[in-house]
């Protein structure tokens, strides 16, 4: 007989054994009946409760696994249709800009019924309004389109809060317009009683011209005043139904903070200036006062320097104490014969802008000036600039070892000033920020490292 070699053998069982082979169904066994018990409860991807269906949406367009619970399905259909009626009302107030513009401003101006003093009048702002809705209109639509193109039908990449945030600086714009819609109504009031062919136009407008929906041209001049007025409850909407885990969740909720301190800040400038109309009243808590307080100040600051609200930055704003040395030279710092008075203070900065794309760019350009504005305390519900801004081109920013709480600036050949806050902490924040901005400017200090040139000195009595 021929021996067979081992390895030309064919099993016919497992190879390992009746009992191994046993225990081994009965562990793959347990295996898969785990899998299909995590299966059948695994956790939603929005909320990671586990009340899922085990079957799959076959219907569903991108036959996708049914990971989501009813209530985070219901959640985000209710957040894609916020965020198309936050983008669709953006489109169709647009489209009333446009027809102010085409309809009424432009045939006024060719046919001379009003003058250019009286067309600003009637339609103050209306083109900078124009502007800013087209260039915030066409970044939603574009992140729109770029969600729709990666698959995501839900619209959960799309960040309005975040958007919105970069696009703040419209909020003045719209302050702007309704601050001079009380105006604008009594001129055409006033214009429309003298003058003949405009009482025509105006009406032959309102009844023939099919672009107009009938409305007369005091409905269409209320547009600006509606939108700014709705940006909080269509945010409100957007953020009930995002998830407090969602990226944009806190930029939703401060974008919504940020407009309806801005509606204060416009219902208080209204009752001011004796303006019988206010836009809706919103809840007033302690941030909301803090903002409007700041938004005063920043319009202060910017009407002062004079520069384009575009091109201005923020660094850093809040009160500080400060002090003047009595000779104007370099003292000790935390000389007791100081007397230290409460100040707002504003550091601004001037920077070019290198993309024309959107109204706050994400590229600013090189620092062409920077300022500290010193605003005393309100006083008779106005805020007073303590002297003409500092520019910290001509300013040295030093500190004392010594004395680690307080920061001295000197403008070079006229005063000295000495600052702190009433945290250590921020009083070094402040001085990092001011030497920054300090340093960057003015070629006399590049040479040596912002250092002042020993021959320079402050005069001993001041102007």
């Amino acid at each position: 007989a021929t021996r067979t070699k081992s390895a030309d053998v064919e099993r016919a069982d497992s190879g390992i054994g009746q009992m191994p082979a046993r225990k081994w169904r009965n562990r793959a066994s347990e295996t898969l009946s785990s899998l299909q018990a995590w299966e059948a409860h695994r956790p939603c991807t929005d909320c990671g409760e586990r009340d899922l269906p085990v079957e799959t949406d076959v219907q569903n367009c991108n036959q996708r696994r049914a990971d989501l619970c009813e209530k985070c399905r219901k959640r985000r259909t209710e957040r894609k249709e916020s965020v198309l009626e936050f983008v669709n009302t953006e489109a169709s107030y647009g489209e009333d800009l446009r027809i102010i513009k085409e309809e009424f401003y432009l045939p006024m101006q060719a046919a001379g019924l009003l003058s250019q003093e009286q067309l600003l009048g009637i339609f103050s702002n209306i083109q900078e309004l124009i502007d800013l809705n087209e260039n915030f209109l066409e970044v939603l639509q574009e992140e729109i389109d770029q969600a729709f193109d990666q698959g995501d039908d839900d619209l959960m990449t799309v960040c309005i809060g975040e958007i919105f945030l970069e696009f703040v600086n419209m909020l003045p714009a719209f302050q702007t317009y309704c601050l001079q819609q009380s105006s604008s109504v009594n001129m055409l009031n006033a214009l429309e009683k003298e003058k003949e062919l405009l009482r025509i136009f105006l009406n032959v407008s309102q009844n023939d011209n099919t672009a107009l929906r009938r409305m007369n041209l005091r409905s269409f001049l209320m547009a600006p005043l509606q939108r700014v007025t709705k940006y909080p409850l269509l945010l409100s909407r957007i953020i009930k139904a995002t998830t407090e885990y969602h990226p944009d969740h806190g930029s939703l909720r401060e974008a919504k903070s940020r407009i309806e301190s801005h509606l204060e800040h416009i219902n208080m400038k209204t009752k001011q200036e004796g303006n019988t109309w206010t836009l809706r009243s919103f809840r007033q808590d302690s941030k909301k006062k803090r903002e409007v307080i700041n938004i005063e100040m920043r319009e202060a600051a910017l009407k002062t320097v004079g520069w384009l609200r575009e091109e201005t930055r923020f660094v850093m704003e809040g009160s500080l104490q400060l002090a003047q040395p009595p000779d104007g030279q370099w003292v000790k710092k935390g000389s007791k014969t100081l007397k230290f008075q409460n100040m707002q203070v504003l550091l601004l900065v001037n920077m070019k802008r290198v993309s024309e794309s959107s109204v706050e760019s994400a590229e600013p350009g090189p620092v062409k000036d920077a300022v500290l504005v010193l605003i005393r305390d309100k006083n008779n519900g106005k805020f007073h600039l303590l002297r003409e801004p500092l520019r910290l081109s001509n300013c040295i920013v030093s500190t004392d070892p010594d004395c680690d709480d307080t920061f001295e600036l000197i403008e070079i050949r006229r005063e000295a000033f000495v600052f702190r806050d009433s945290d250590r902490a921020r009083t070094h924040h402040w001085f990092r920020q001011i030497r920054r901005y300090s340093r960057e400017l003015g070629s006399w200090k590049k040479r040596r490292n912002a250092l002042p040139n020993i021959m320079i000195s402050t005069p001993h009595t001041r102007p």
